[in-house]
């Protein structure tokens, strides 16, 4: 519906939050912006919606509705109050639009003004069939159809669709002659019983243009048309108040550089209705939530994207130019600044330095740093130490294993379907990798090219797991370029440019995988099984038949003679910003809580990133750091931005994803499992590990244990890429407290607990001990007068208060949590 509005008033007060009566008259309104400033008509009926914006207080406010607009030559076009433009004459018309002083002026030009120009169905009828829903997968889109009329999911085939309607059921959904008595236009006009209900007005102009090309014989598009290259839709970013509006306008590009509106033919999505819903008609309409959000525009199987920010209400209490005061550190500082400035919003104060010392060890090495460890930092006043810890994490050998385990979850496949010895060398491989620090691209060549023996050559697991070509397309897809193919198996991407032609293209290049062994033989599959190159093998389209040549998702491959090492050399150039891109995520989603794009793997211009420009710059400098993972690492909690405290404060208590503090964190499963350990100072045993060895050494997810699967560890029988729970949940909770594993721990004669209470350590060191070894710092004032007052209470039970003080601080959230 239109927004109505009593005049500007409330438009400011609504949009901007400041009552107007305190804006200058004359400074309200800055200046008029119109789009499009040029327009060319061509044929009867021909359409182009305008937008109108207004400069005020320097932000843009669509004022469209509140414009008074008017044609100098009505013979040639008119203009509705709507600001939508209709041809009328051949020739060149104005069209002014006015709004509180202030004139602005499209051009038009009309052309065969008195002809309608030809429909077709790809173009015209398509689009129409999509914004009612009738290609969705709820009505004719779904797999079997509805009530015997069955379409391809959002228009995807345009050859099945064309056949549906023009040739079964016996003529009747298309009928040139009696166009009205067509089902197309019958049905879902109402006039005949129609189970999805009334989706077109006769009254309506895409009842009009169905009508038309009924009756126009239904005609299809000509080999020889211009072809659809892109859409473009306006505005592609604007600032908006709380409880404001602003219109779309879609314009599709075509080869021969024509330009046609396209808004009305276009479907709309928000990612984030609560942010910024937007309704059938391309209005955007913004909530009381600050933050963002992008509305997903689609036409004829293109997209595009219009990004909506909603600053948080009131001001920063300081001057524009203090965000620069902020200190920056690197580029993510400078990216990070920016963004909040956009929003209103201001990073809370640096953490402290046992915040600092905790996070930084279980972020690259996953465990607790020793209550040595704690104390000697906090007591070093060298200006640069923090600098100096990060580089002798990276330098330590269980770097190694706790980014291994992380990579496991997303390669290591179940050992009962692909053999025991099989997933222990891919898990050796692993951690040599990590343990080396391989080059990330390297690392994905490997993999991408892996040959050899399954008991010998860690890669050739993978491939053990995966044995067709479409299995290997939709991981490697999406673990190495972020794009989520699965989809494009069967039909059009709802939500992205990738059809079926990229998907079956992408999979010929694991069409010539050869394999020699006996294969698998679930639950044992013992078996070596070797993998080589062979020199046939396609793939075929599954509606076409047709043979696929092997074809990127974008860009060139140039071939290197081997299809694997083409694709290999594909992903991994500098060029493929995917590439750099996913990995750089991944890395500043483990190191700051929360992907800049969630899901951390699913790259696409329908779910951007919280911050583009930073991601970009991020991807950047790990291709120009030869994808050097420890380099990445470095940079990232190198930066200001990184060592922020995770307390909020009054500007960005309402931020959850741009970084104005550090976004806690629950601890790993295998993290919190070595870290009870290291505190209780008592090693678990593992089935099929050395006596003594860490959660994170374990191979497999078989290896039994009740804590690291109520900690969220995956389950073994998901296949990889596997997801982790990262929620807390009651059965954690009462696993901490109850456990008869943790409590032997605590309280064994061999322990810390006994250890300190036997010890000459007075109670105050003892409580010191035990802050330093489970939260990583001193305990405060009021917390050393607690325990101690219980130690005084109770002279004589010097080891059951350690013990109790000990299980106590484990069940807290600021053990399990990263700060």
């Amino acid at each position: 519906m239109k927004p109505c509005f009593a005049g500007l008033v409330a438009i400011v007060i609504v949009a901007m939050g400041e009552p107007y009566a305190s804006l200058g008259a004359e400074s309200v309104v800055k200046e008029l912006v119109l789009y499009p400033a040029e327009v060319v008509l061509r044929g009867e009926g021909a359409r182009q919606a305008l937008i109108v914006t207004a400069r005020i207080d320097d932000r843009m406010i669509d004022v469209t509705d509140q414009v008074s607009f008017r044609s100098l030559s009505p013979e040639i076009a008119v203009v509705d109050a709507e600001g939508v433009c209709r041809s009328v004459g051949d020739g060149h018309a104005n069209i002014v639009a006015a709004f509180q002083g202030h004139e602005v002026q499209a051009s038009l030009e009309v052309r065969q003004a008195k002809t309608f120009m030809p429909l077709t169905f790809e173009r015209d009828i398509q689009p129409i069939l999509a914004r009612a829903g009738c290609n969705s997968g709820a009505c004719h889109g779904k797999a079997s159809g509805q009530n015997g009329f069955k379409l391809s999911l959002l228009g995807f085939d345009s050859d099945f669709d064309y056949d549906s309607l023009t040739k079964e059921a016996r003529g009747r959904r298309v009928f040139p002659a009696v166009p009205e008595s067509s089902l197309i236009l019958s049905k879902p006009t109402g006039m005949v019983p129609h189970g999805g209900g009334k989706r077109l007005d006769k009254a309506s102009l895409h009842y009009q243009i169905l009508y038309r090309w009924v009756a126009q014989g239904a005609p299809r598009q000509q080999t020889g048309d211009a072809l659809l290259e892109r859409i473009t839709v306006e505005p592609s970013d604007r600032v908006m108040g709380n409880e404001a509006f602003q219109k779309l306008l879609v314009t599709a590009h075509y080869s021969d550089k024509k330009k046609f509106d396209v808004t009305h033919l276009s479907t709309y999505q928000s990612n984030e209705t609560g942010i910024a819903g937007v309704d059938e008609n391309g209005l955007i309409t913004t909530g009381n939530i600050p933050g963002e959000a992008a509305v997903m525009v689609r036409y004829m199987g293109r997209i595009a994207t219009s990004y909506v920010s909603v600053p948080l209400v009131g001001h920063v209490t300081m001057t524009d130019q203090d965000y620069d005061k902020l200190p920056q550190y690197n580029f993510i500082d400078e990216h990070v600044w920016n963004k909040l400035e956009r929003l209103g919003m201001y990073p809370s104060q640096p953490s402290d330095d046992a915040t600092f010392i905790r996070r930084a060890f279980l972020d690259v090495i996953g465990r607790l740093p020793s209550a040595e460890e704690v104390g000697a930092f906090l007591k070093n006043t060298d200006a640069k130490k923090r600098q100096v810890l990060i580089d002798e994490l990276l330098a330590r050998p269980e770097y190694g294993d706790y980014w291994a385990n992380k990579w496991a979850d997303l390669l290591r496949p179940n050992p009962y379907r692909v053999g025991i010895k099989a997933v222990l060398n891919l898990d050796i491989w692993l951690r040599k990798v990590f343990r080396k620090n391989m080059p990330y691209d390297q690392f994905v060549t490997e993999i991408i090219t892996a040959q050899g023996s399954t008991f010998r050559d860690g890669p050739t697991v993978i491939l053990r797991d995966r044995r067709t070509p479409d299995e290997l397309t939709t991981m490697m897809s999406q673990l190495f370029l972020g794009i989520r193919l699965e989809c494009a198996k069967c039909h059009q991407h709802p939500f992205e440019v990738w059809g079926q032609n990229d998907f079956y293209g992408f999979a010929a290049y694991f069409a010539q995988i050869g394999r020699k062994g006996s294969g698998l033989s679930p639950p044992i599959s013992g078996s070596e099984e070797f993998f080589f190159n062979r020199s046939d093998g396609e793939v075929s389209h599954p509606l076409t038949g047709q043979t696929m040549i092997p074809r990127p998702l974008f860009g060139q491959a140039a071939s290197q003679g081997d299809r694997r090492e083409t694709l290999a050399k594909w992903m991994t150039d500098g060029s493929n910003q995917y590439f750099s891109q996913v990995m750089a995520n991944r890395v500043w989603a483990d190191l700051m809580g929360r992907g800049l794009v969630e899901p951390v793997d699913d790259l696409r211009a329908t779910n951007p990133p919280t911050n583009g420009p930073l991601l970009k710059a991020l991807s950047e400098e790990f291709r120009l750091k030869n994808f050097d993972i420890k380099e990445l690492l470095r940079t990232i909690m190198s930066s200001y931005a990184y060592g922020l405290s995770a307390q909020p404060i009054e500007r960005n208590v309402v931020d959850t994803r741009n970084y104005s503090r550090h976004y806690r964190q629950r601890l790993r499963a295998e993290v919190i499992h070595d870290a009870i350990c290291d505190i209780t100072g008592m090693p678990s045993q593992f089935a099929a590990l050395p006596e003594g060895s860490r959660s994170m050494e374990i191979w497999t997810h078989r290896t039994p244990s009740f804590f690291l699967d109520s900690f969220g560890r995956p389950d073994p029988n998901q296949d990889p890429p596997s997801e982790r729970t990262g929620e807390t949940t009651v059965v954690q909770a009462l696993h901490l407290m109850n456990a008869e594993n943790i409590h032997k721990k605590v309280i064994d004669n061999s322990g810390m607990a006994a250890k300190l209470a036997s010890s000459d350590c007075s109670p105050s060191e003892i409580v010191d001990r035990l802050y330093l070894s489970v939260y990583s710092r001193f305990p405060t004032q009021e917390e050393r007068y607690v325990a101690l007052s219980i130690f005084e209470k109770e002279p004589g039970a010097r080891r059951e208060i350690t013990e109790d003080l000990m299980w106590a601080m484990i069940n807290t959230p600021e053990f399990v949590f990263k700060n």
